[in-house]
C-alpha cells in the first residue's frame, strides 16, 4: 500500500477510536473539510471540533470498500453507522476525497448519503 493510502487508513482508524491526535497529525494546518450540504470547515481547530460531533454519541463504525489513488488524490468509498445522541442509528454510505500536499492531507471532501433507518450499513 502507498504512504498516502496508509495515511487514509490511519485517518479512518482515528475516527473509529476518537483519536484526535492521530487524525490531526495527518492534516496540514490550513486543512479544509467540505461536507456538501452540511458544513464547511477550515483549519485544524474547526476540524478537531467535528471529529466527535456532539449530535452523535460514541464512535462511528466505518467500513472502507474501495480506495483509489491517482496523483495527489486518494478516494475512499464505503459505508458506516453512527449513533445520534439519544441512540437512533444513522446509517450512511460515503465517498471521501482526500487531496494531499506532500505527505499531509490538505483537503477532505465528504459526500454522505443517509440510508433509510431500516437499512443496515452498506445497504
Amino acid at each position: 500500500m502507498s504512504a498516502r493510502k496508509d495515511a487514509v487508513a490511519s485517518y479512518f482508524d482515528g475516527f473509529r477510536t476518537g483519536d484526535h491526535e492521530r487524525i490531526l497529525a495527518l492534516l496540514t494546518d490550513d486543512v479544509v473539510w467540505d461536507l456538501p450540504g452540511f458544513r464547511h470547515l477550515a483549519g485544524k481547530e474547526e476540524f478537531d471540533g467535528e471529529i466527535e460531533n456532539p449530535a452523535f454519541e460514541g464512535h462511528p463504525k466505518l467500513d472502507v470498500d474501495r480506495v483509489v489513488e491517482e496523483g495527489d488524490t486518494v478516494v475512499a468509498i464505503g459505508s458506516g453507522e453512527a449513533r445520534f445522541a439519544g441512540g437512533a442509528a444513522n446509517n450512511f454510505v460515503y465517498c471521501d476525497v482526500f487531496t494531499f500536499r506532500g505527505d499531509l492531507i490538505a483537503r477532505v471532501e465528504s459526500y454522505l448519503v443517509p440510508l433509510d433507518q431500516g437499512e443496515g450499513a452498506g445497504g
